[in-house]
């Protein structure tokens, strides 16, 4: 009876434990600093599981440059009132991020403000 209990004690352990040793870190964004851009360009949106990504130009004083900002789970991203459609590329969007700490272009996206004035959480 005990060897049943501790064999029900370890894979209890395991299985709770493999999902949070699956996911990744938050230590790569600065989360200490806040940055927006207006009126970025959407390229491409990717709605996907474990997270989806916004992929947005923005200008800046050495011209265009690409942005790859981290969202949510989809299954999160829908409870804020996203869709897997709410993005096209060309759309004209509001973004304020969390950026890499590495310095590349990217981040993890806090809001994103639609064009017509509806703002969504990104995290």
């Amino acid at each position: 009876m005990r060897k049943k209990f501790v064999w029900a004690m370890v894979l209890g352990i395991a299985g709770v434990a493999a999902p949070l040793s699956a996911h990744h870190s938050f230590a790569m964004f600065d989360q200490t600093k806040v940055l927006q851009a207006n009126g970025a360009t959407v390229r491409g949106f990717h709605w996907r599981n474990p997270h989806s990504f916004v992929v947005v130009d923005i200008k800046g004083r050495n011209g265009v440059t690409s942005y790859t900002l981290e969202c949510n789970s989809t299954n999160l991203m829908t409870r804020a009132g996203w869709k897997f459609n709410t993005l096209k590329p060309g759309d004209k969007v509001d973004v304020v991020y969390y950026p890499l700490r590495n310095g590349t272009a990217g981040g993890m996206l806090k809001t994103l403000t639609l064009p017509n004035g509806k703002t969504l959480n990104g995290w």
